[in-house]
């Protein structure tokens, strides 16, 4: 069974849910890095700073703010060469996303298991 698209988890319809030591069984965040380029550069040497905020108060899940570092390194990396800038990802993915698995239909109490498992392991 596939991950469910983010869409479903957009909106945060419940009071933040951070890993504890309550909470575990809690799968790491798929984003590790979160600084890129030349790190020890001071600010004055780069010739542009650019932020990029929301809008909107919406969910970010950690596979999605991996795909857009990804993204924007091999971009920064293209246009201004490995030690042409400096990324920093300032999100971090706090809250945790219960994917909990049920199935109702025949056959369907082979893969219920409850609470169980709920983070999507």
């Amino acid at each position: 069974m596939a991950r469910r698209p983010a869409r479903c988890y957009r909106y945060c319809k419940n009071k933040p849910y951070p890993k504890s030591r309550f909470n575990r069984g809690v799968p790491d965040p798929k984003i590790r890095i979160f600084d890129l380029g030349r790190k020890r550069a001071n600010v004055d040497e780069f010739p542009l700073c650019i932020h990029l905020v929301s809008n909107e108060l919406e969910q970010l899940t950690s596979e999605g703010l991996e795909a857009a570092r990804i993204t924007a390194n091999k971009y920064l990396v293209k246009t201004a060469g490995k030690e042409g800038f400096h990324l920093r990802v300032r999100a971090h993915p706090y809250h945790v996303v219960r994917i909990n698995k049920m199935l109702s239909c025949a056959g369907a109490d082979r893969l219920q298991t409850g609470m169980r498992g709920a983070f999507g392991k």
